[in-house]
């Protein structure tokens, strides 16, 4: 009886090895599906588990919209078995291969399914479906537990015996504030809204990642009874300060704002479908009116170019409003203010302050806020007011003598503007009446990146029209 046992399972890892794997992706590249196979000793027939695939590199979760095939059914290949829906499109999931669906492990619902984690089980003849009948879940999930710790080795005599009953640690103990903090974009604006610290709340998505419900879930209350008392010796010793000096090189420790900045951006530069758009120019209409406006303020007014690049920014935005936007995976908000995040500093003293409803405010208002700001940056005064998100970044690299640069988005904002130096350039002459042919024009470049879920082409092309028309005719600023 064993040796047929044997040479069944071997017959199976056979036929396994030469199919590799049963099931693939329509519409999209070619991607073996998960699945792990029991033992061919086991009370089982031999059977597949199938697991949600990753459809993409930044896949972690999905949900299954339809199964299109029931238990006991078969399917060959080509069909369809059922529709999932990832964060970017619904696709089918088809069979490359011929079998009968035997256990449907995951109902069709709004449920999020981690990548890997077993949805489907597949046989290859009929008779072999009724022992899966009572099959469940945490069976198929087993194997990929984490295995159980090994009894530690009996202490030596001379050693102090341990406590009987150890405090066992908090399950919910959020972490230490400086750490990484990883979270959906949904998370962070949510965070944001209620007033939460991304650094209290446990995420319960794939590796810790805090996901939307952690923050609807949130009880406040809840975190003094689980912080460590030892929380603030923990942080000073996470915190370098000093350099470390190697041989032929030297280290200097990253804050964890700076960390912060860095996942960000990566996470938004990976999410994201960016593109950009970039425009020059003529800023001599706009110089002649910066000096006429500085006249009429007087000698204690420092109004300069800037203001009027954010006025126009606001402005563009009023003329767009669709692009003053957000993606929020179910929906694209669209804000009624225009609030600009204006970068200031580098390294690890790189901020962005905010300054809220430029569309409303004056030049004389934005100039102020502007350097209430820029003061309190260098000064290390920077409040949560002023460091929140606006619906729109400006990045100025002129002051660096760069002519152009193509910025990161922020999430959850949909653009980001980055403009550069002015520089006196040789342009055709646009008067008909003057002799000559060319003309000497103090000229910039600025380009807008685009985030293509919110803003596409077409609204990107009129949104940067709409502000080089601004700066090229600047009179319209005052209206």
């Amino acid at each position: 009886m064993a040796s047929t046992i044997v040479g069944r399972g071997l017959s199976q890892l056979s036929r396994v090895a030469a199919r590799s794997s049963s099931l693939s992706l329509q519409h999209s590249k070619r991607v073996a599906a998960p699945f792990t196979l029991r033992s061919w000793f086991s009370t089982y027939p031999p059977h597949e588990v199938v697991g949600l695939p990753a459809l993409s590199p930044t896949m972690e979760t999905g949900t299954i919209v339809s199964w299109n095939k029931e238990e006991g059914e078969t399917f060959g290949p080509g069909e369809v078995l059922c529709s999932l829906e990832t964060d970017k499109a619904t696709v089918d999931f088809e069979a490359q291969d011929d079998g009968i669906v035997a256990k449907i492990l995951v109902e069709a619902g709004p449920d999020d399914i981690l990548c890997g984690q077993p949805i489907l089980i597949t046989v290859e003849e009929g008779v072999d479906v009724a022992p899966f009948a009572d099959y469940v879940l945490e069976e198929s999930v087993a194997p990929a537990a984490a295995p159980a710790e090994p009894e530690p080795a009996a202490a030596p005599v001379e050693a102090a015996p341990a406590p009987a009953t150890p405090p066992p640690a908090p399950t919910s103990a959020p972490a230490p504030t400086g750490g990484r903090i990883v979270a959906s974009p949904l998370a962070h604006m949510l965070a944001k809204d209620m007033g939460y610290d991304l650094f209290t709340i446990v995420g319960t998505g794939p590796d810790g990642r805090i996901i939307a419900d952690d923050i609807r879930e949130f009880s406040p209350s809840t975190v003094a009874a689980a912080m460590p008392t030892e929380v603030a010796p923990v942080q000073a010793a996470m915190v370098a300060t000093e350099p470390i000096a190697g041989v032929g090189y030297t280290d200097y420790p990253i804050s964890a704002s700076a960390k912060e900045t860095a996942m960000r951006l990566a996470q938004s530069k990976r999410n994201v479908p960016h593109y950009y758009l970039t425009v020059d120019v003529a800023m001599d209409e706009l110089l002649k009116l910066r000096s006429t406006l500085s006249d009429a303020l007087g000698e204690e007014s420092d109004l300069g170019v800037y203001e009027l690049i954010i006025k126009a920014a606001a402005k563009s935005m009023k003329a767009v409003p669709s692009a003053n936007a957000s993606w929020m995976d179910s929906v694209v908000r669209v804000y009624d203010s225009v609030d600009v995040n204006v970068v200031v500093g580098n390294g690890d003293k790189l901020y962005s302050p905010v300054i809220r409803d430029c569309g409303a405010k004056g030049l004389k208002g934005i100039s102020d806020e502007l350097n209430a700001a820029v003061s309190a940056v260098e000064e290390g005064e920077l409040s949560s007011e002023f460091a929140s998100m606006g619906t729109l970044t400006i990045l100025n690299l002129g002051m660096y003598g760069v002519k152009s640069c193509a910025p990161v988005i922020r999430e959850p904002q949909a653009v980001a503007l980055a403009i550069g130096a002015l520089e006196n350039r040789i342009v055709p002459n646009d008067d008909p009446d003057s002799e000559e042919i060319y003309k000497e024009s103090v000229m910039m470049t600025a380009t807008l990146s685009c985030d293509h879920r919110v803003v596409d082409g077409a609204v990107g092309a009129q949104w940067i029209s709409a502000f080089k028309s601004h700066l090229e005719k600047p009179s319209t600023l005052l209206l």
